[in-house]
């Protein structure tokens, strides 16, 4: 597999994205990422160069959503992601989120718990990306295979129409091992990410959004992250997917 980092921008319009709070967000953030690790982008010009997607990657560190920041950055499009209700209380972080066009995410089982896919929804009606973790939080997984994913993802990818468009990257727990406290500086680490094809939800669509056909489209789009997975780490993961519920685990928090 070769290996490909991308510097520049897609070509079209996607570039327009880079506004001055995205600019300013990658004065902060990009030369701290750049010193930790480096890198290596494959199939990244699978990443639509305009227009809105929803991206699934997987999910084992709490730095993920900085790693996917900084790919995106390369490949020109900003992400918004849907981050925890409470960030946005904090004074200057709520600031820079609200500006920046974060969703906050409210906890389950609030008045409010509807509310992100409306916000996101308005968001991909704008032709932006919306970052969707689809496992819901760091993987249970032994090994930092994907878990059992959440129909967060493939609900919004079927009632808007647009396309889902699976990621994995490998390395990120070099840098901060899941539920880590401290990030490893030296030496140096690579993290590979590798962007899939959008996945084929077109023997759900039309179909009623109930159980039934949300977590047989979830179970879809987690087969091809795991897929993606696979080719980064030469690895074949286990054939059943692990299930929280199944191993006496909580499937949101620490473990």
């Amino acid at each position: 597999m070769p290996d490909a980092e991308a510097h520049a921008a897609p070509a079209g319009g996607a570039a327009s994205e880079k506004t001055p709070i995205f600019r300013f967000l990658a004065f902060l953030l990009l030369p701290f990422m750049y010193v930790v690790a480096r890198y290596r982008i494959h199939d990244g010009d699978k990443i639509p160069a305009s227009g809105a997607f929803v991206l699934t990657p997987n999910h084992y560190s709490e730095i993920d959503p900085a790693v996917i920041g900084v790919v995106m950055w390369k490949l020109g499009r900003m992400p918004r992601y849907l981050a925890k209700a409470g960030l946005f209380k904090y004074p200057v972080l709520g600031w820079l989120l609200r500006a920046s066009g974060q969703v906050p995410v409210e906890r389950a089982g609030t008045a409010r718990g509807a509310d992100p896919l409306v916000a996101a929804r308005r968001i991909l009606d704008d032709g932006l990306a919306v970052v969707i973790y689809p496992e819901g939080s760091l993987t249970r997984d032994p090994d930092l295979w994907p878990m059992r994913g959440k129909a967060g993802a493939v609900r919004m990818a079927l009632e808007t129409g647009i396309p889902l468009i699976p990621a994995a990257h490998w390395g990120t727990q070099l840098v901060l091992p899941r539920y880590g406290k401290r990030i490893s500086l030296f030496p140096r680490k690579t993290i590979h990410i590798k962007i899939g094809d959008p996945v084929d939800l077109s023997s759900f669509r039309g179909k009623p959004l109930d159980a039934a056909t949300t977590t047989a489209a979830t179970a879809a789009v987690m087969d091809a992250i795991t897929k993606l997975l696979e080719d980064l780490r030469g690895e074949q993961a286990p054939v059943e997917r692990w299930n929280p519920g199944k191993n006496n685990q909580k499937e949101t928090g620490r473990f």
